[in-house]
């Protein structure tokens, strides 16, 4: 037969095999075509079992049906539904208009299915095998269905425009010769994007790409052994929630956003290479709840400049590679010190979180231990944003001890005259962060010098107006600077005391410096 043959007067094309004919009488009718032969292992489209000519046909004669088919049975609405049927050759609807809805179900499509420009109302492709599909600036007013496919080379949906939900819920879907196995770089989905238990193998690229509710990825596996990234997605934007959270395994479909019955298997996501988000917006959330991130030493899990009113950071803890969260920005961080790398593998300079809202126990000390993580080199950043957001939270005294923390960092950095003058800021008055020391010192230096003083030999510098000998009055005239209680000065000491007047002095002078130095930065802070 050759494309483009008349219709015989019954209506059909010249020359269709019976599986055509059937095929056409079924789309003029709105009804399934299913091409079964019972046996669950013949009819896996998947499997090894060929499938011969009483199932099969052509590619060319399905794109006749779609783009320029015949009109419907009186009552009836056309529609191309073929389950079980194998289709030959390349399923081409490039730049093609298809106004009847098409779902294919269990089916075989031997060459690749090309719809660059191509418009749909709805399209199912569902536990399909397929080599690729070819489908940059698609357009469907409704949905765009490919779950449990097997893709072959790839997909690629580059600027497509969905215009209700796109469902890739457990495809396994391999690698081009890019290496990608998904291209969907700019594309808008009106409204969920759903890929729970999807298997990739390969980059998943949705960089700038647009989901106008949630963007599903629940119990994922990714993986891309070939390059540094598994999921490209840098400037991608979520109208609400990205889930990179576990889904329960039996019926993701049924389960999903919702939490699984106790006791239900569930599968989490796992990435096996690099991820990257930078830039991107989340209107409710980024779930990384019980997240797995199998990471090489040079590649990243990266969230620069993300923004989202929640991050949930409750994945495992990455054995290897960067967690990177410079410059993002969150209202709440759920976290869990579990999840967090350790020195050196923790980057987030300029990471802007308001609350915390930790799970288990998260103790000051090991908050401090993720702050010193995140800076291998001294920055003071890090430090006053968690006291900050400490004292918000009616928390003072952690917050003070964040801040004593990052003086005591800080001087790690300090040449040794001014490390000497940190340690004695710190033994002291601990930086002015525990200025009840000062008066802990004050009272025993002033003890032990008027003890002293009570034995020392004291002639008056003047026979004439000095006053009344008193050692308490006169340590503590010694002990605080500038003020004077007329002690200091009236009286000769000689010798050794001489020597612990003046030690007393240099003490008090100290004393006094340190603790104007803490009131100083309790002042700024307040």
């Amino acid at each position: 037969m050759t494309e483009g043959a008349g219709l015989s007067a019954g209506g059909l094309p010249d020359d269709l095999t019976t599986a055509e004919a059937g095929m056409w009488q079924a789309f003029r009718n709105g009804s399934v075509y299913d091409l079964r032969g019972g046996d669950v292992s013949v009819d896996d489209p998947h499997g090894g079992h060929p499938w011969g000519p009483e199932r099969t046909v052509r590619a060319w004669i399905v794109a006749w049906l779609l783009l320029d088919g015949p009109p419907a049975l009186p009552g009836r609405v056309p529609s191309l539904e073929l389950t079980g049927v194998q289709i030959t050759d390349t399923l081409d609807l490039a730049g093609g208009t298809v106004v009847p809805y098409v779902e294919l179900k269990g089916c075989r499509i031997e060459k690749e299915v090309l719809l660059p420009e191509a418009h749909f109302t709805t399209l199912r492709l569902v536990n399909c095998s397929v080599p690729r599909l070819e489908a940059a600036r698609v357009r469907t007013v409704g949905d765009l269905h490919l779950p449990r496919c097997r893709f072959h080379n790839g997909i690629r949906l580059t600027d497509a425009h969905i215009g209700t939900d796109l469902l890739l819920n457990q495809a396994v879907v391999h690698r081009d010769r890019r290496g990608r196995s998904i291209t969907a770089d700019g594309m808008t989905v009106g409204q969920d994007l759903q890929a729970e238990m999807l298997e990739s193998h390969g980059e998943l690229s949705l960089r700038s790409a647009k989901v106008g509710v949630s963007l599903s990825l629940r119990g994922a596996r990714l993986a891309n052994p070939y390059t540094r990234l598994a999921l490209n997605a840098p400037r991608l934007t979520v109208e609400r929630t990205l889930y990179l959270t576990p889904a329960a395994v039996g019926n993701p479909l049924l389960t999903s956003g919702t939490t699984p019955a106790r006791g239900t298997r569930v599968q989490r996501f796992e990435c096996r290479g690099g991820i990257r988000l930078d830039d991107g917006r989340f209107g409710d959330a980024v779930d990384l709840d019980r997240a797995r991130f199998v990471l090489d030493d040079d590649q990243e899990l990266s969230l620069r400049r993300v923004q989202t009113p929640e991050l949930r950071f409750l994945g495992d803890r990455p054995e290897r590679g960067k967690v990177i969260m410079s410059g993002a920005r969150t209202v709440n961080l759920v976290d869990r010190w579990t999840s967090w790398p350790g020195l050196g593998d923790l980057h987030m300079g300029g990471f802007v979180y308001e609350n915390l809202v930790p799970q288990d126990a998260f103790p000051l000390v090991r908050r401090l231990e993720w702050v010193a993580a995140a800076t291998a080199e001294y920055n003071p950043e890090p430090y006053e944003r968690l006291a900050t957001v400490l004292r918000n939270s009616g928390e003072d005294e952690d917050a003070r001890e964040v801040l004593l923390a990052k003086q005591r960092r800080r001087r790690e950095t300090l040449p040794l005259a001014a490390k000497l003058w940190g340690y004695a800021q710190d033994w002291t008055v601990a930086y002015g962060y525990r200025p009840g020391r000062a008066a802990v010192w004050m009272a025993v230096l002033w003890a032990a010098a008027s003890l002293a003083f009570s034995h020392a030999s004291h002639p008056p510098v003047s026979k004439d107006g000095h006053p009344a000998w008193n050692p308490s009055l006169l340590a503590l005239d010694l002990l605080l600077p500038v003020i004077d209680l007329g002690q200091a000065g009236r009286w000769q000491l000689s010798g050794g005391w001489q020597w612990a007047s003046t030690a007393v002095i240099l003490l008090g002078w100290i004393l006094a410096t340190t603790v104007a130095a803490g009131a100083t930065r309790l002042l700024r802070r307040g």
